[in-house]
Order: C-alpha cells, then sequence, then structure tokens
C-alpha cells in the first residue's frame, strides 16, 4: 500500500511542531532553553499530533498496517530531531535563542 501522502506529513511533523515548541517557551517565560529541551519539546508536539493522526482513522486490517508504517516513520524522525539531525529544527532553535 502506498501511504505517499501520510509521508509527506510525517516528513513536515517536526518543522511544524517547532513553532509550537517555540510558542511553548514563550509562553513559559524560557528564552534560553538548551538544544535538548527544545528538541525534547519538539517531540513532545510530534508525539500528541502522531495520536491524533492515528486516531482519526477506522479499525480494520488495512490501517493496522498504516499504524505500524505511522509508528516505524516516527521513530525514525524522532531519531533525527533528538540527535539534532534535522536541520530545520536546529534552525529554528538557533533562531529562538538569539532572536527570541
Amino acid at each position: 500500500m502506498d501511504f505517499f501522502e501520510i509521508n509527506r506529513v510525517i516528513d513536515e511533523l517536526a518543522t511544524d511542531s517547532a513553532p509550537c515548541a517555540t510558542t511553548w517557551f514563550k509562553v513559559s517565560d524560557m528564552k534560553k532553553p538548551s538544544q535538548q529541551e527544545y528538541r525534547d519539546k519538539v517531540v513532545y508536539f510530534m508525539k500528541l499530533i502522531e495520536g491524533a493522526i492515528s486516531s482519526a482513522y477506522p479499525q480494520n486490517p488495512k490501517v493496522e498496517t498504516l499504524e505500524r508504517h505511522i509508528k516505524d516513520s516516527m521513530e525514525k524522525q524522532i531519531s533525527l530531531v533528538l540527535s539534532g539531525k534535522n536541520k530545520e529544527v536546529e534552525k529554528r532553535y538557533k533562531y529562538y535563542v538569539d532572536h527570541g
């Protein structure tokens, strides 16, 4: 089964979660979180969104395959964020701590 559309969502999820993390730090008056704190918060929002996505589909065998695919793809994306290898997240972190 082709999951092209959901792959696009997962590929961009960290980029879309970073502004949520930035906003969280702003409203928490944390102007200089560590890189790891920022990455962890991005992952927190990624997981929230993943939960919303996964719970939106009807339960059937095809969805079980989709859920496994989402889980595996999310693990890869989370690993990239936590290791500092997601360039967009790193760029947004730097911008926030330098200009936030």
